[in-house]
């Protein structure tokens, strides 16, 4: 994880209509940048999904709402679909800004050793800098938990 305190990386990716987003685009707005393993799974399902119901109390604490992964557009595209999430998704397939914010890192699944995203979320000032900075979150209760961290 990045340390908090310290200015954030900044960065440029497609969403999920491919427009690019850099986070210099969202200076003088909290972001919630959360990092999420992979489209359509259990767990990044019900974190979009909760991210999702909990979107109108982020607008209202002008807060940005950006997911992250290794999905492609069209991956994201129709994961936004399904879900009717409304908040953006952006796809960092060559692993630039999931790297740049430490999030890619060796994990172990039934004895298997891989590497992959570990699911991570950080709270960034409207300066672009990290003020909050949570590692292995659980999907269904991070949402309120970076909502709270808002407060």
């Amino acid at each position: 994880m990045l340390e908090v305190g310290t200015p954030a990386p900044d960065f440029t990716l497609p969403d999920q209509n491919g427009d690019t987003h850099s986070l210099a685009d969202y200076r003088g707005h909290k972001v919630v940048l959360y990092f999420y393993p992979r489209d359509n799974t259990a767990g990044c399902t019900k974190q979009a999904c909760a991210f999702a119901e909990l979107y109108p109390q982020f607008q209202e604490k002008d807060a940005v709402v950006l997911g992250v992964s290794k999905d492609s557009v069209a991956s994201h595209k129709r994961f936004e679909e399904k879900h009717g999430l409304p908040f953006t998704l952006l796809s960092d397939t060559g692993l630039e800004v999931i790297q740049a914010y430490d999030v890619w890192k060796e994990k172990k699944n039934y004895g298997k050793v891989s590497m992959g995203v570990v699911r991570s979320t950080y709270l960034i000032d409207e300066n672009g800098i990290i003020v909050k900075a949570f590692g292995k979150v659980k999907p269904v209760d991070n949402p309120q938990q970076m909502l709270d961290a808002l407060a």
